[in-house]
């Protein structure tokens, strides 16, 4: 996997076409999360209901820093957002997707397409926004 942050707070997760660097991967989320601020994860690779089978040392690396970061991953992701045009893979990911929130302590939703995913992260980053005055 490879984040784009150029467009933060509106981060992008592509798939690699190289074995992806897990290291790398954790630094950039590790920067993410220093930066305390709102940010949400999109992806336009859509939803796949066979997922990427990770190594056991990989699920337990994974979980091993989320409970490290637990506190900042709930405060400051406010979901992630797949692009996936599919009606039946979206009806597919509901289950998925409550189980994914537990985990991570995040949502998970679903666009139609990418303007669309586009208005779901922000309608999640104007929701942790303080009011306006």
């Amino acid at each position: 996997m490879q984040l784009d942050l150029s467009t933060f707070p509106l981060v992008w997760m592509r798939r690699e076409a190289a074995p992806a660097q897990p290291d790398m991967l954790f630094a950039q989320f590790d920067a993410l999360l220093a930066r305390r601020q709102a940010f949400v994860i999109l992806s336009e690779e859509g939803f796949d209901e066979d997922g990427h089978e990770h190594s056991q040392e990989e699920r337990k690396r994974a979980s091993l820093w989320m409970k490290q970061n637990k506190a900042a991953i709930r405060a400051y992701i406010q979901g992630m957002v797949l692009v996936e045009p599919s009606a039946a893979k979206r009806l597919a990911g509901k289950a998925f997707a409550v189980m994914f929130g537990k985990f991570w302590g995040y949502p998970l939703h679903f666009g139609t397409s990418r303007d669309d995913a586009l208005d779901i992260a922000q309608h999640l980053l104007h929701a942790w926004l303080p009011p306006q005055k």
